[in-house]
């Protein structure tokens, strides 16, 4: 089980829409990563299962999407994997020992938004 390396991804548009699903669908196309996760893959997600890397299952918190062919971190995609991990839409299925390493992750892409963390508020 492993938090991924903060990439410092360029935010995208503040009222950019975002869906996952289909965010997902231009990350896999943009990484390559069609067949199976990649390590460009792993870029847009939060966390992800290290014991089973070869699996999308395996990927959780994604809050990057593919813009004008350049990966981005979506300010509302960092807000719901915030609450997610708060709680939200019955919270997120990750080790106990990894929230606070989520946290600080995401708290980095909250102050580039000049945000506070809804755990912090």
């Amino acid at each position: 089980m492993t938090v991924t390396r903060f990439q410092d991804l360029p935010l995208a548009d503040r009222d950019r829409h975002w869906d996952s699903d289909e965010a997902d669908k231009r990350v896999r196309a943009w990484a390559g990563a069609e067949e199976k996760p990649n390590a460009k893959y792993r870029e847009a997600h939060i966390w992800y299962d290290g014991d089973n890397p070869d699996e999308f299952g395996s990927y959780k918190l994604p809050i990057a999407d593919v813009v004008d062919g350049e990966l981005k971190a979506v300010p509302r995609a960092v807000m719901a994997a915030g609450a997610v991990v708060q709680g939200a839409r019955g919270g997120v299925d990750v080790p106990k020992e990894d929230i606070e390493r989520i946290k600080s992750h995401l708290a980095k892409y909250y102050a580039k938004m000049d945000e506070t963390p809804p755990w912090d508020r």
